[in-house]
């Protein structure tokens, strides 16, 4: 029998994608996802990383839009956490969906990034490596258990030009300022329910939907407020809900001098992708490979 929170989703979903659509996000919800990895740049190589995949007999998949992702074929993620490669942080286990937001965030080197909600430090970790450990980078994380996660992630992948900033990024001082801003926002996790997972909707409910909306709204209001003009930031979560998504985008931006960069990349057709209510955004339909997620680029006048 469907519960409360499964008939709120349902509606929900129902208010925004045709039948199609949502017949692709329940058939995503009932899949298995598969392991994906990246290989970290900061300590390795990705000829590296296939000639031990090589030896160790493990058999992989490249990533259209990503060099240093694989899709990995016949391990699991305890039988890839035996390895050297990872103990050392040489590759980080990672969903492809949230290697999205630093690749299309393009940072660059000797830049200021924000990274807003950092923990556990994949999205970090990864631009650390995309620039090299040649930006400064400010990754913060409120909670102290959270925040200590991250830094043994961050040391762990080598990332040393990442310093962890322990603060509710609601609160940071406006006189801090920066080139490029990531708000990987907390939400509902609609865009990754598992329905074979008997708790699937233990966690997800319209309280929680609500309580994230509205902390979506202040901290992307706040990240306009601290992005450089001319500079460009990226929202994104693993909600595909217009409500946590492009109904936030929009309220943020209204009496803003900002504007939405239409999101345009290699391999972009690669994705399984639904309708969006905002021209230029992009989100990501759940299914084997990839978790549900929305993202937007956005540019300060």
């Amino acid at each position: 029998m469907e519960d409360n929170n499964e008939i709120f989703l349902k509606k929900k979903l129902k208010q925004q994608y045709n039948d199609d659509e949502i017949k692709k996000i329940y058939n995503g919800y009932n899949c298995k996802r598969v392991v994906t990895l990246r290989v970290n740049t900061i300590k390795s190589t990705r000829e590296k990383i296939k000639k031990i995949f090589k030896d160790e007999n493990i058999e992989y998949e490249n990533v259209a839009w990503s060099n240093e992702a694989f899709i990995i074929k016949n391990k699991n993620e305890n039988q890839l956490q035996e390895l050297e490669i990872y103990k050392n942080g040489e590759i980080y286990l990672q969903s492809l969906s949230s290697m999205l937001p630093p690749i299309i965030m393009q940072p660059q080197a000797n830049e200021d990034i924000l990274d807003m909600a950092a923990a556990p430090g994949g999205k970090t970790t990864q631009i650390a490596a995309l620039t090299e450990n040649k930006a400064n980078i400010t990754a913060c994380e409120m909670n102290n258990i959270r925040a200590e996660k991250l830094r043994f992630n961050i040391e762990k992948q080598g990332a040393n030009s990442v310093y962890v900033m322990q603060k509710d990024s609601r609160n940071i001082d406006e006189y801090f300022s920066f080139d490029r801003i990531l708000l990987d926002a907390p939400c509902s996790g609609s865009g990754t329910l598992n329905l074979n997972d008997v708790n699937a909707f233990k966690y997800f409910s319209p309280k929680l939907v609500e309580k994230s909306s509205k902390t979506q709204l202040t901290l992307l209001k706040k990240a306009l407020q601290i992005l450089k003009p001319g500079k460009e930031l990226v929202y994104s979560t693993c909600s595909i809900l217009a409500c946590e998504n492009e109904e936030i985008v929009k309220k943020a931006l209204k009496g803003v001098n900002a504007e939405i960069v239409p999101i345009e990349f290699e391999g972009i057709n690669d994705l399984p992708l639904l309708s969006t209510k905002l021209e230029g955004t992009l989100c990501v339909c759940p299914n084997e490979l990839y978790e549900g997620f929305f993202i937007a680029k956005i540019r300060k006048k």
